[in-house]
C-alpha cells in the first residue's frame, strides 16, 4: 500500500477506533482520514467480527461513496471482506443487488443517505448486527440537507454500536448530532481549515469577460500540468467553461449533477487515468475526487462559503505532495475572498495579469462589506398620517371640530 508513517489523524484516530470508543474527528481533506477509519474496521472484521452486515459508512455524494468503496477494496483485497457502494442513479438490477447485500449481509456498506433510507423504509434490511456507523464528510451532509435523513437512519440501527464521525468543520448541527447519537466521544482535531503545506496559492484580480482568455494564457502549452481541476460555483457555468476550453483546443470535460451516473463515472475514470487533462465541476466534486496527483486547482470564481475554498484547494498537494491553486477574483468576489484569507490565516499573493490584459478590479484591504448602490428606501410599511379635509375650529373643551365641506346637489331641470 505504500504506508510507512501514519498521518496525524491516523495516528490519533486508529487507536481510539480499535478501543471501540465513539470518535468525532475534525480533519481537512487530504489528511488520510479515509484510511484512518477503514484500516481499523478491516482489522476488526478480519479478526473475527464479521459474518453479517457489520459496518455502515455514509457519505454525502455518490462520487465519494464510490471512492471510499474503491479504497476499501484495495485495503481488504486479501482479507475476503465483502462490500458494496449504494447510491442513486442506477438501474432496477442495481437496486436488486443492493437489496441482496442488505438482506444476505455484505460486511461493509458504503451509502448515500437518501438511497440507504429508501431501502430501510421498505423493511427488509437486516441491521441487528451492525457494530459500526461511520459518517464521512458530516458537515457536507448537513449543508446538503441530510440532517433528518441521518437521524432516521440512526433510529433503524442498534443502540449499542460504535459511531465515528469525520468532518472538516464543526458547525452547531454537527455538535447537536454528536450529542444525540454518540456516547462520550473522543474528539480529535487536526488543523481545522488550514491548508496543506505543499499548496502554492495565488490569486488574479480579473473581470469576468477576461477569465477564459486568462485560462488560455496560463495553461495552454504547459506540458508539466498533466491534471487540472477547475471549480465553478454554478452548474450552468460548467458547460460554458468546457465549451470555451475545447474551442481553444484544450482537452476538457465537465461533471455536474445533471449528468446521469454512467456519464459521471466515465468522465471521472478518464480523469483518474490521465486520459483527460482538465476536469470542470461544481463544489459537489470538491470532496469526491480522491486523486493524489492533481497538479493545479483553479477557482474560476470565489466560493460563497469560505470552507468550500479549503475543500477545493485540498484536491491538490494531497498525501504530502505539492500543488498549485489559482483563484480568479472579480469585483463582486473581493469581500468573500477576504473572508477566506481570514479563515486560512494568510494573505494570498495577488499576481499581476499578463501583458495585453486590461487591469482588473482593485483589491481594497478594508473589511467592509460593500453596500449596494442606489438602494431605494422601502416606504411600503410606513404609516401615513391622516390629514382630514375641511376646516377645524376649537370647541369649548379644547378639542377640534372638523367641518367638512358640503357637496352641492345637482340642479334638476
Amino acid at each position: 500500500m505504500g504506508f510507512e508513517n501514519p498521518t496525524p489523524v491516523q495516528e490519533k484516530a486508529i487507536p481510539e477506533i480499535l478501543k471501540m470508543n465513539d470518535v468525532i474527528a475534525c480533519a481537512q481533506t487530504g489528511t488520510g482520514k479515509t484510511a484512518a477509519f477503514l484500516l481499523p474496521i478491516i482489522h476488526k472484521i478480519a479478526s473475527g467480527e464479521g459474518g453479517n452486515l457489520n459496518t455502515i459508512i455514509i457519505a454525502p455524494t455518490r462520487e465519494l461513496a464510490q471512492q471510499i468503496d474503491q479504497q476499501l477494496e484495495g485495503f481488504s483485497y486479501f482479507s475476503g471482506i465483502s462490500s458494496i457502494a449504494i447510491y442513486g442513479g442506477g438501474t432496477g438490477s442495481v437496486f436488486d443487488q443492493e437489496k441482496t447485500a442488505l438482506t444476505s449481509g455484505a460486511d461493509i456498506i458504503v451509502a448515500t443517505p437518501g438511497r440507504l433510507l429508501s431501502h430501510l423504509n421498505l423493511g427488509y434490511a437486516k441491521l441487528d448486527n451492525v457494530k459500526h456507523l461511520i459518517l464521512d464528510e458530516a458537515d457536507r451532509m448537513m449543508d446538503m440537507g441530510f440532517n433528518d435523513d441521518i437521524k432516521k437512519i440512526i433510529e433503524y440501527l442498534p443502540k449499542k454500536k460504535q459511531t465515528i464521525m469525520f468532518s472538516a468543520t464543526m458547525p452547531p448541527k454537527i455538535r447537536s448530532l454528536a450529542k444525540e447519537s454518540m456516547v462520550n466521544p473522543v474528539e480529535i482535531s487536526i488543523a481545522i481549515s488550514k491548508m496543506a503545506e505543499g499548496v502554492v496559492q495565488e490569486a488574479y484580480l480579473v473581470d469576468d469577460d477576461q477569465k477564459i482568455g486568462l485560462l488560455e494564457n496560463l495553461i495552454k502549452g504547459k506540458k508539466d500540468l498533466r491534471s487540472i481541476v477547475i471549480f465553478t460555483s454554478r452548474k450552468v457555468n460548467v458547460n460554458d467553461i468546457k465549451r470555451n476550453l475545447r474551442k481553444l483546443g484544450l482537452d476538457a470535460d465537465g461533471i455536474q449533477s445533471d449528468l446521469d451516473q454512467k456519464e459521471r463515472e466515465e468522465v471521472l475514470r478518464r480523469f483518474k487515468n490521465q486520459k483527460l487533462k482538465i476536469l470542470v465541476g461544481t463544489d459537489i466534486i470538491s470532496r469526491g475526487i480522491d486523486i493524489d496527483s492533481i497538479d493545479l486547482v483553479i477557482n474560476y470564481d470565489v466560493p460563497g462559503d469560505a470552507e468550500d475554498y479549503v475543500h477545493r484547494v485540498g484536491r491538490t498537494a494531497r498525501a504530502q505532495s505539492t500543488g498549485t491553486a489559482w483563484t480568479f477574483i472579480n469585483g463582486r468576489d473581493i469581500y468573500n475572498f477576504k473572508k477566506i484569507e481570514q479563515l486560512i490565516g494568510i494573505e494570498v499573493p495577488k499576481i499581476k495579469l499578463p501583458e495585453g490584459f486590461k487591469e482588473g478590479p482593485k483589491y481594497d484591504t478594508g473589511n467592509e462589506n460593500p453596500k449596494p448602490k442606489n438602494k431605494k428606501k422601502n416606504n411600503r410599511n410606513k404609516k401615513k398620517t391622516f390629514k382630514p379635509k375641511g376646516k377645524t375650529t376649537p370647541t369649548a373643551d379644547g378639542e377640534k371640530k372638523i367641518a367638512y365641506p358640503m357637496k352641492k346637489k345637482p340642479k334638476q331641470e
